[in-house]
């Protein structure tokens, strides 16, 4: 199967058919990461998203298949599914083919008619949470795998990993890891479907992955709220406090981080890469639905795709403390509670960050207020190895036989844990991280939907990357 043919795309499209409907009962599960759903088990969502997907897995008809839910003590569960090789593939050479099912929570502003855990098909996109997050993931793989049979192609030996706690940053993925050691063996190709793309009109490939580092900060100045009018002025307010804090790690007018520890020297090849990229592409900010008058840091196109993925990054993305404004009464507030996401450029060491952080928060603080730093996670990010020469090659054919335009790269703003492990894990391993999300599908926001036409046509270019890696 040196090209894609009429039986991949037949197999593919009439299976991506079957698939849709199922897609549908997998967004209205509300499973969303243990993160946010401490009783997750007790609710029992992540198992029945488990058992929907598993049972569809299940019933695929390829030769030889061996499907296992395990679930550690104390740990989410993860699908394995092992797949014997095809075509003369070899039995020893494995592809590691990897998506997980947890979800980010609902968040607000879904348009009418829309919602989290509704499904709602309009024309080629399935609107709902996770969905393209990751849940199209082993459906994909696996219909992949089975258009190569169809084709009467090759593939070595699969193993298919489905993991379900990815949002929460994949705290359980490294004891699977260690856990299924036998299992992995050493792939000398991972693939991962849980990437985005800048348009939907070629495979894109992401070349790297930012770390990250989450955490809360918190500043108690009094035990109690005091009335504003006999206290202001005397006493601080716990905001401006923590806003203080603040400026001592970025620079308020550029976004700028100060730390030298959040920081990395941009390697000349990726540096090449983003120009090259916007060469061709342009602005890719302008999708972004900005407010009349607003708009993006910077309008230099390659300036934008290094500053989503070389350019380390504070947002405050939740804060405790603050009453709605309808019932803010006139309160000196006695404590303000931030949490901060950091993203780190691909190569900076998360650890380090974390402690750095927490390190220049904590010290000397403002009136003496009571100032913690908890940092809740950290993981690393992830810079692709140099692509082989055979792999660039069938990147380019892929994505030419299925979307009608060769292949491009980027890096991507998002972090994966399980890439930054499995990098120092496999360092001879190529890696291909793709996905389907789009410049507006709006992955862990509201409105997010999958893009049909480029989750059937990404399922072809898999295929046709795995009969190549068969024969390379």
């Amino acid at each position: 199967m040196t090209i894609i043919d009429a039986t991949v795309r037949g197999h593919t499209d009439s299976t991506w058919d079957d698939i849709v409907p199922v897609l549908h009962d997998y967004i209205a599960i509300p499973n969303v990461s243990p993160d946010f759903d401490p009783q997750w088990r007790e609710h029992g969502y992540m198992a029945a998203a488990v058992e929907l997907i598993a049972g569809w897995c299940r019933a695929r008809p390829i030769p030889g298949m061996r499907l296992d839910v395990h679930e550690l003590p104390g740990r989410t569960p993860m699908i394995v599914i092992e797949i014997p090789p095809t075509g003369g593939g070899a039995a020893d050479d494995t592809v590691l083919l990897y998506g997980h099912l947890d979800k980010q929570p609902e968040m607000e502003g879904w348009r009418a008619g829309l919602g989290p855990w509704t499904p709602v098909l309009d024309g080629d996109r399935l609107y709902g949470r996770g969905g393209a997050d990751d849940g199209y993931a082993a459906f994909a793989s696996l219909t992949a795998i089975e258009a190569v049979h169809a084709a009467a192609g090759a593939h070595t030996r699969c193993v298919v990993l489905i993991e379900a706690s990815e949002e929460s940053g994949s705290p359980d993925l490294p004891a699977y890891v260690e856990a299924l050691g036998e299992t992995i063996g050493t792939p000398s190709l991972v693939v991962c479907l849980d990437s985005g793309c800048i348009d939907y009109d070629r495979m894109w490939v992401t070349t790297s992955l930012r770390g990250m580092v989450t955490g809360t900060l918190n500043v108690d100045i009094v035990s109690e709220g005091l009335h504003s009018g006999d206290a202001s002025g005397m006493v601080p307010s716990s905001f401006r406090i923590a806003r203080a804090l603040l400026d001592r790690i970025e620079d308020a007018a550029t976004g700028e981080l100060l730390l030298p520890e959040l920081n990395v020297e941009i390697p000349p090849g990726r540096l090449a890469e983003a120009q090259a990229t916007a060469d061709e592409i342009g602005a890719i900010a302008d999708h972004y639905p900005f407010v009349d008058g607003a708009g993006p840091t910077t309008a230099d196109p390659a300036g934008q795709l290094l500053a989503r993925t070389w350019h380390p990054t504070l947002s405050v993305i939740g804060a405790d403390g603050l009453p709605p404004t309808g019932r803010a009464g006139n309160v000196l507030r006695p404590t303000t509670a931030l949490k901060l996401s950091f993203r780190l450029p691909p190569t900076a060491d998360p650890a380090a960050a974390a402690a750095a952080l927490t390190a220049v928060l904590e010290a000397d603080p403002p009136y003496g207020a009571r100032v913690e730093f908890r940092a809740a996670e950290f993981a690393p990010g992830w810079n692709a190895p140099a692509t082989a020469p055979w792999l660039s090659a069938a990147l380019d054919s892929a994505s030419t036989a299925a979307f009608g335009r060769p292949s491009r790269s980027f890096g991507e703003g998002g972090s994966i844990p399980f890439m930054g492990m499995l990098g120092e894990r496999f360092p001879d391993a190529q890696f291909v991280i793709t996905g389907v999300l789009g410049p507006d599908a709006n992955a862990h926001g509201p409105n997010e939907y999958l893009h049909l036409p480029t989750a059937r046509r990404l399922t072809m270019a898999v295929a046709h990357l795995l009969d190549a890696h068969a024969r390379r």
